[in-house]
């Protein structure tokens, strides 16, 4: 079971959230839950591998790595993304490695999940991402859960190393 956290690393988490909704991170488009146009497998890494922590000089030194991640939904179907993650997506998140940080859901926009993971590195992420997609009972949740048609339209993905001043690191 997942540790709780506490309150600041709470507070620092839904931080990250707040400031994807002011536009302060720069996201990029990912599709790790839904699969790609003609049904072929995703790659197992990115074209070029993004930097593995901030250059900036005010990024911890050996911080965990986090990954930001919010779901666009086609209309009407937040509770069936709800659904596959409390029943399925989380238990294989643990399974290959990664921290579950915590999930929300924006107030004023719907049909949105945001979430944030956490890595021991940007290595790390890459390698738990593919062992996720290459999972067969993924693989399963997935297509069973887009029984009724398909549930995310858009996947933003934003890899963030902590601040030497974050309380969550």
């Amino acid at each position: 079971m997942p540790q709780l956290l506490s309150s600041p690393a709470r507070r620092t988490a839904l931080a990250f959230v707040s400031a994807l909704a002011v536009g302060a991170l720069m996201p990029s488009i990912t599709s790790a839950q839904q699969p790609p146009a003609g049904g072929a497998a995703p790659p197992a890494t990115p074209a070029a591998a993004p930097a593995a922590v901030s250059s900036s000089p005010s990024a911890a030194k050996n911080g965990r790595v986090f990954e930001m991640r919010t779901y666009y939904c086609h209309p009407g179907r937040l509770e069936a993304l709800n659904k596959r993650f409390r029943e399925h997506t989380n238990r294989l998140f643990v399974k290959h490695g990664m921290e579950l940080v915590g999930y929300w859901m924006p107030i004023d926009k719907p049909d949105i999940l945001v979430y944030v993971l956490g890595y021991p590195s940007r290595d790390a992420a890459t390698k738990s991402w593919a062992a996720f997609r290459a999972d067969a009972d993924w693989n399963a949740a997935r297509t069973a859960s887009e029984a009724d048609g398909p549930i995310v339209q858009k996947v933003d993905s934003v890899y963030m190393s902590p601040t030497d001043y974050s309380p969550i690191k």
